[in-house]
């Protein structure tokens, strides 16, 4: 009997910030470890069903950098990174293409329809939504895109419909040539566009952490901000905080770093009222 009285509990703790985030906004960005473990796909893919049927307008974007690179492996070719970039020619625009938006995000689509969830998967080139220009920083990386402009549109009409927007970080500049973008930079822009209630980022890491190794569970901006100054915050989660802090500047009202690896981490970052990774805010 405790035990349904502890589930009753966490449903009462839970009840508040259901009222706060229903008929809201929520991208979450997909990726990382919980993109690749069997069980936390499926979890997943349950708790985003709950979320859109608890009144949550729910938007996911996914990245898919290892199964790029498993794929390229298969074909006898080796991945080639600048600064963390992925250098993109043509031959390897076409994979890129072929894993995000067909294996990768039909098979998100399946799985939250599988859990009883409605969705349909987008690329950014549909509705020209992400409108890029060719990322240029001294050194050629081909065809990796810069996001100047979002369209919400699509994202929009496909929601006002009842569905789950699933959207594949493919990019369009003004001649109609597709470019790859990261993923977290999509769902930042997208973010920002569709001035969400909350932005968040699944990792393979608990969050932010100080300089003593210590996890933290608030931040704000100027607070992020120190962190990287200092060197706490180094690699791959420097541009994942300044991700979060241009969400912020764009009018998204708290944005979170959590980790994927930990199953229902989207739900218990958003309904307890400690969470499990680290929340920034203005």
């Amino acid at each position: 009997m405790q035990q349904l009285i502890d589930k009753a509990d966490i449903l009462i703790e839970a009840l508040p910030y259901i009222r706060r985030y229903y008929d809201k906004t929520i991208v979450v960005k997909y990726g990382g470890h919980a993109m690749m473990d069997k069980e936390l796909k499926v979890s997943f893919a349950r708790d985003m069903v709950l979320l859109k049927y608890i009144g949550i307008r729910l938007v996911i974007v996914h990245g898919g950098g290892p199964q790029i690179d498993t794929t390229l492996q298969a074909m006898g070719r080796t991945s080639r990174f600048i600064d963390g970039r992925r250098v993109t020619d043509d031959a390897t625009m076409e994979v890129v293409e072929m894993v995000l938006a067909g294996s990768i995000n039909q098979e998100i689509v399946g799985l939250l329809e599988q859990s009883g969830g409605r969705a349909i998967g987008l690329t950014g080139r549909d509705g020209h939504m992400l409108r890029v220009r060719r990322r240029l920083e001294g050194r050629d990386l081909g065809r990796v895109g810069e996001i100047v402009e979002v369209d919400p549109g699509p994202i929009t009409a496909v929601a006002q419909a009842g569905f789950v927007p699933v959207v594949a970080p493919l990019g369009v500049d003004s001649e109609g040539i597709t470019y790859n973008v990261n993923a977290d930079e999509a769902a930042g822009a997208i973010a920002r566009a569709l001035r969400a209630e909350k932005l968040i980022l699944l990792t393979d890491v608990e969050g932010v952490k100080d300089v003593g190794g210590q996890l933290v569970r608030r931040l704000t901006v100027a607070e992020a901000r120190k962190l990287i100054d200092e060197g706490a915050a180094t690699g791959g989660m420097i541009p994942k905080i300044q991700c979060c802090i241009g969400a912020l500047g764009g009018g998204v009202a708290r944005s979170h770093i959590i980790d994927g690896r930990l199953l229902h981490a989207v739900l218990l970052e958003i309904f307890t009222d400690f969470g499990v990774g680290t929340l920034i805010s203005r």
